[in-house]
């Protein structure tokens, strides 16, 4: 167990803390392109790489494109490696990521929760990263600073791991969490070597032992490599929780497994929601608890893959799910409801599920809003409202078409 001692407790910029992590991790190879929120991150990397904190190859790259190339190629030689990225940035390396996961090239990538345009805004929702779901890169959303320095920690182990060896994204809300400060307790660089030893992939590029990656293929053979995608992704359902559970007992910090479950023993109404907000609706569970409301959360750490086998073991029991969706998939509705929704069609005495999208663009998610999402789904549920697509929560009327 760590001894918290002032020399490893700071308070620091959450983008800081992300870099002191990768630091720990000692990558190979970082490449770096700015953008906002993301930048920080690579700054405070190229700063400790100036210093001669760092024994790595920093690579200025001339885009986010260029920026997922180039550790998929170092990846592929053989080195761990790293980069981050927001928004537009991401969905550049969208090409670059679905070849990755392909060839199963194990890198980590921040990913800063920035909304797309159009209209353009700087401001946070899951877009962005939402969007890349399918691609094969696995994903961890965080609540806090420190949870996003642990999560990256694990998040080598788990892209390095031989039965894995998929990229790993954690995903953390720009501004709120990487541009404010907390405090964060760090892990001693022995105990970090001792959790992460040095990568050592059983494949690589060696001239001297050739092989290929991402060669072309025909019919014959093209599904047989997404399934085995799909059954790393599968594995890491596994094996996700027991390296977190690893790294929680040198910390002393459970931020619990694929999700965690707060106040959910006796819930009728369970919220469902990933991402910074998750501490403004446990301050709401609370409050709702206080006046006799049964009312849970369940928060999502790892969205891919989606551990619906755990949520349904804590949900099975209540009367319904309101989830809140940061996203949307357009023509449809929020992407975790529809998680949720298909993943539960045709379990017996399933609770309602209804999608409630918040928090678009940056729109404030408070104690107020969290209230009226609840009591939204106690309407529904009690009256037997029909259950809609998706209800799009403090809409502004002024403004609508």
């Amino acid at each position: 167990m760590l001894e918290q001692t002032m020399s490893n407790v700071k308070v620091v910029e959450g983008s800081e803390a992300v870099a002191l992590a990768v630091k720990g991790c000692r990558p190979e190879v970082i490449s770096a392109y700015p953008i906002s929120p993301q930048t920080h991150i690579v700054e405070w990397l190229a700063k400790m790489m100036a210093n001669g904190e760092m024994d790595t190859e920093y690579v200025r790259v001339e885009s986010e494109f260029s920026a997922a190339s180039v550790i998929s190629g170092s990846s592929a030689a053989g080195s761990r490696s790293y980069t981050a990225s927001s928004s537009q940035g991401l969905l550049l390396m969208t090409e670059v990521l679905y070849c990755s996961a392909g060839m199963r090239l194990p890198f980590v990538i921040t990913g800063v929760n920035r909304a797309l345009s159009a209209p353009i805004t700087i401001q946070i929702d899951h877009q962005d990263t939402v969007s890349l779901r399918d691609s094969g890169v696995i994903q961890f959303y965080v609540e806090s600073s420190q949870e996003a320095y642990d999560a990256h920690i694990a998040a080598f182990k788990v892209a390095e791991d031989p039965q894995i060896l998929l990229p790993v994204m954690v995903c953390m809300d720009g501004w709120i969490l990487t541009h404010s400060y907390e405090r964060v307790n760090f892990i001693e660089q022995k105990k970090i070597d001792s959790f992460l030893p040095p990568f050592r992939p059983a494949n690589y590029l060696d001239v001297n032992n050739p092989k290929a990656w991402g060669s072309y293929s025909e019919e014959n053979m093209l599904m047989e490599f997404k399934y085995s995608v799909q059954q790393a992704m599968q594995y890491g359902k596994k094996r996700i929780p027991e390296i977190f559970a690893e790294l929680a007992r040198i910390t002393g910090r459970d931020h619990g497994g694929l999700i965690e479950a707060y106040r959910t023993e006796d819930a009728e109404v369970i919220l469902l929601a990933m991402g910074s907000v998750v501490g403004t609706i446990k301050e709401a569970v609370d409050e709702l608890r206080s006046i006799g409301k049964k009312v849970g959360l369940v928060k999502i750490r790892c969205y891919r893959p989606f551990p619906h086998e755990a949520i349904w073991e804590v949900i099975k029991a209540a009367k319904v799910v309101a989830v809140m969706d940061a996203s949307f998939s357009m023509g449809s509705e929020g992407a975790i409801g529809m998680d949720l929704k298909a993943k539960l069609c045709g379990m017996r005495d399933a609770p309602l599920v209804f999608d409630f999208i918040a928090g678009l663009g940056g729109r404030e998610i408070n104690l107020k809003t969290v209230r009226r999402i609840v009591e939204k789904a106690e309407e529904m549920l009690n009256k037997g409202l029909p259950l809609p697509e998706s209800y799009w929560v403090d809409l502004n009327p002024e403004i609508l078409p």
